[in-house]
């Protein structure tokens, strides 16, 4: 998935115009050559790389503790794989484009997989918020047996949705044919990208409201609790008594960080045309893509379970795994 930009051909010195693809000619035009590297060329593979080994720890992590099965660690290795799959998307545009001869068939091949690997991503962090609300609101029942297969069930719808939009490009769904009908980010059609970001700005909507009621719900427990231990008169907030400055703190790191990484491509999206600079598309575009960077750091990493296999895992003398089968939900 790259930025518009058929007139123009990549200058390194200006970086005004496309650095993932020259010109596309109509008709019977020679084969495109592969474009000298680039800078640009060096930070997708180095990024890609960084993103795919960090989430690929991830995900083996999970997968191989047999303790790590409740919900959270199930919406956690489906986001690890979707951050997974953008890493090796972002490789293989980088080999095909600056190793191998660029063709109509690799960028539709890697724009699907980017489009499957981001709609997988976000509609994972969306599973995770509410995993969280659900951990708080119905503590008692969290981690059953039930709660697994509505969770393994969730996963499914998500990585079906997921790979029916990602097959779009490579199903005929693309501008390859027609480039008045591009997008700000070829070779996606206008419609097609409108209805990605339509979605994607959807479920940001989703998640953010499902943060806000994380919010209410854990204000009302800690309150009934306080009450209850006579902390304080049932009219005093326990907010203003013993304030979770700490908590609250996390909180609006995770938002700003998924509302900063999704939001503006979401928006430009929907807003752009074929004829708007690409610079633009790669601001917005970047960030999403940089997400599948920060998701393990954000998420994945403060779970004190999956902290304490990786500890073990390097240090075994030193760490030892106890009370395997006790989650902490609300640490993602």
């Amino acid at each position: 998935m790259t930025a518009n930009n058929s007139d123009l051909s990549w200058d390194e010195s200006s970086g005004a115009a496309d650095p993932f693809s020259a010109a596309d000619q109509p008709g019977n035009s020679p084969p495109r050559e592969a474009p000298p590297l680039t800078a640009w060329g060096v930070a997708l593979c180095v990024s890609g790389t960084l993103i795919a080994a960090e989430n690929a720890v991830v995900v083996t992590t999970i997968l191989a503790t047999p303790s790590l099965r409740a919900p959270v660690f199930l919406l956690l290795a489906s986001l690890g794989l979707a951050d997974l799959l953008a890493g090796v998307a972002l490789i293989m545009h980088f080999l095909f484009l600056f190793c191998l001869e660029p063709s109509d068939w690799s960028e539709l091949v890697t724009s699907g997989l980017l489009v499957t690997s981001l709609t997988a991503s976000l509609c994972s962090l969306m599973g995770v918020a509410l995993d969280r609300y659900l951990s708080l609101s119905h503590a008692l029942t969290y981690g059953s047996g039930q709660s697994r297969r509505r969770a393994a069930l969730l996963l499914l719808l998500v990585w079906l949705g997921a790979c029916v939009m990602g097959a779009g490009p490579v199903m005929g769904w693309h501008c390859l044919d027609k480039p008045d009908s591009c997008s700000v980010a070829r070779p996606l059609t206008r419609t097609y990208l409108s209805l990605l970001c339509g979605g994607f700005l959807v479920v940001v909507l989703v998640t953010l409201q499902l943060y806000a009621g994380i919010c209410r719900v854990a204000r009302r427990h800690a309150h009934a609790i306080a009450t209850q231990r006579h902390f304080l008169p049932a009219n005093q907030s326990y907010a203003s008594k013993h304030g979770s400055g700490r908590g609250f703190s996390r909180l609006v790191v995770v938002l700003s960080v998924f509302v900063g990484c999704w939001m503006p491509f979401s928006l430009w999206g929907l807003l752009g045309d074929a004829s708007s600079p690409p610079l633009y598309t790669y601001a917005t575009l970047v960030p999403a893509a940089g997400s599948s960077l920060l998701n393990p750091l954000l998420y994945s990493l403060r779970n004190k379970d999956i902290r304490k296999v990786l500890l073990h895992a390097c240090c075994p003398r030193r760490h030892h795994i106890q009370g395997a089968h006790v989650h902490h939900p609300v640490d993602v």
